[in-house]
């Protein structure tokens, strides 16, 4: 067996890649790396059809290692980080393959604080896999958590710190893309006052993350134009991340999300200290922006993990990914896509100015992103004439844009981005290099 874990815990093909078996294994594993005897495990699913079959048996795993488990069913992922403190737990899991579509599923394990498990934690699972099961004398019990949704939509309610905010007269549309965030991101909207209309809010394991939600933003764009809406709303699977669409059809990415929440709080004297964590793949104009207001950028690898870790490092308040993951670490130790939005729609109300106009203040470079399947993404990076494509096009780019080229952690693809002052010499540079990945893989 290869690595297990990639960059978002382990996922594969339900039922192929991921079975029962293996499922039951890494419960089995990580009780015996990561939990006492007798701990507390709250699992969380998104709504795919494996979901229940793997929630089975990641419980049963626990169950027969001695620990309780509390079943949160259908649920964000970030819900589970915020019932891991509410509940004292000792550990949390959530199965769901976020963005990827219905046939996948994939299992995230997060420790008492809340955050995804170490590289060097992950190690231990996998090495623990191989050793002989073990079963308690004392069975744990697995019984449903009271309330979890309702508790968690009462938390991020909560999140807004002015006096009082009313959304009054907003009218926001809201994709779910058929996943965890269908039955909440819609009431806490409204809790504010704001008229919601509803995009794949139900809960549908066979269409979640198709041709919907916050990797394909068309639905949600004539929607917003449609019913003249104020603004769009667009969630992944298992409400992580999420991007916005502004009342003329405009995509406020994750960095414009970074980059209004950053510039709010430095102006108001509580971005201490002044920095702001992202990854590789964030747009050189947030990297400007942020420096002419003497906020630094610190770039991690892609990855929320790494973003996490790093700002931990960094005591940082801010962190996040263009793809719309954002850290907001005043409340949450991972990200969460209702909780930006939420944060996000209070700075707007205390400026007295909508979300357009202030991600406007940050102007990004043109940006070329390109998916290249490959067997083994990692090796076929490292033949000599993949990096040489990639440093002649650097040399034709120059110091004003960058390249970065990667495989990625959750799928067998490599990713290609071109960054630069000119989107044709962009398009023409990245071209390059997936020619020559698609040449020799």
């Amino acid at each position: 067996m290869g690595p297990l874990f990639g960059t978002d815990g382990v996922r594969g093909r339900a039922n192929q890649d991921l079975s029962p078996e293996l499922t039951l294994s890494l419960a089995r594993a990580v009780s015996r790396t990561l939990v006492s005897h007798g701990g507390r495990i709250i699992i969380g699913r998104d709504t795919r059809v494996s979901g229940s079959m793997l929630e089975g048996a990641l419980a049963s795993g626990f169950a027969a290692c001695g620990c309780d488990v509390l079943l949160a069913g259908v649920i964000p992922t970030p819900a589970i980080s915020f019932l891991i403190k509410d509940e004292r737990a000792d550990l949390g899991a959530v199965i769901s393959a976020s963005h990827n579509p219905p046939e996948d599923n994939g299992i995230k394990f997060f420790d008492y604080r809340g955050m995804k498990l170490s590289v060097e934690n992950e190690a231990a699972v996998e090495e623990a896999l191989d050793d002989p099961p073990h079963f308690a004398e004392a069975i744990g019990r697995i019984v449903s958590s009271e309330a979890a949704a309702t508790r968690y939509a009462a938390f991020l309610t909560g999140a807004i710190e002015i006096e009082e905010v009313d959304l009054a007269g907003c009218t926001i549309v809201v994709d779910c893309a058929y996943g965890a965030t269908g039955a909440i991101a819609p009431r806490v909207l409204r809790h504010f006052n704001a008229t919601v209309i509803e995009l794949h809010t139900s809960p549908n394991g066979e269409r979640i993350n198709q041709g919907c939600g916050s990797t394909h933003l068309t639905p949600l764009r004539e929607a917003v134009l449609e019913h003249h809406a104020d603004l769009g709303v667009a969630f992944d699977g298992d409400g992580d991340r999420v991007l916005l669409v502004s009342s003329s059809g405009e995509t406020i990415d994750g960095d414009r999300m970074m980059g209004i929440a950053a510039l709010h709080m430095k102006r108001k004297g509580t971005l201490v200290p002044p920095l702001v964590v992202a990854t590789v793949m964030s747009n050189l104009g947030l990297e400007q922006v942020l420096e002419q207001e003497a906020v630094k950028m610190v770039r991690t690898p892609v990855g929320d993990r790494n973003v996490a870790q790093a700002m931990i490092a960094h005591q940082a308040k801010i962190g996040g990914e263009q793809s719309g993951h954002i850290i907001l670490s005043d409340h949450s130790s991972t990200g969460d896509g209702i909780l930006t939005t939420v944060k996000l729609l209070e700075i707007s109300h205390e400026r007295g100015v909508d979300l357009l106009t202030l991600a406007e203040e940050i102007p990004l470079y043109p940006q070329v992103l390109r998916n290249v399947s490959a067997s083994n993404p990692a090796a076929l990076l490292e033949s000599t004439p993949i990096q040489k494509a990639i440093e002649e096009e650097g040399c034709r780019l120059g110091q004003a844009g960058r390249i970065v080229v990667r495989p990625s952690g959750t799928q067998p693809l490599i990713r290609v981005m071109v960054e630069g002052g000119e989107e044709a010499l962009c398009e023409q540079c990245c071209a390059r290099i997936v020619e020559a990945i698609e040449e020799h893989r």
